[in-house]
């Protein structure tokens, strides 16, 4: 069977989250995520443009930061130079930062952080993709 055309991208991710305001305003006010739509108290999507993002009150059991599946998430940058004061941006805004700006040997440039439930985010300027824009035929 013949594979149908390319995708769009992976421009969906789904997160439960026990921190959910903290969550929220993680993505809102520190990302620059809008918010799109809120159904209920416990639900969030928001995007940044040419993604969604949903974040998803959890009520289970507590759960070990170890029993993450999710590697991580990132937001791509367009400038290189963006990923040194986004670093800067978000240690004054006591963002917990996993690692400190470095250039990748394929020219990509990226950190990690944690946003409020423990999930790894990377701002990573990513010269294939970074600067482009998405365009539907």
């Amino acid at each position: 069977m013949k594979r149908p055309p390319a995708t769009a991208g992976m421009r969906h991710v789904a997160l439960f989250v026990e921190r959910y305001e903290e969550s929220l305003h993680f993505y809102r006010e520190l990302m620059g995520m809008t918010l799109e739509w809120q159904p209920d108290d416990d639900n969030s999507y928001l995007c940044s443009g040419n993604d969604n993002l949903a974040l998803h009150r959890y009520r289970g059991g507590p759960r070990d930061p170890a029993s993450q599946r999710l590697d991580h998430i990132g937001f791509v940058i367009d400038n290189i130079d963006d990923v040194d004061a986004w670093y800067a941006f978000l240690n004054a805004a006591g963002v917990k930062t996993k690692s400190t700006p470095r250039t990748h040997r394929d020219g990509a440039r990226s950190f990690y952080c944690a946003d409020p439930d423990g999930n790894t985010v990377q701002i990573i300027y990513h010269p294939p993709i970074s600067g482009l824009r998405f365009v539907r035929d």
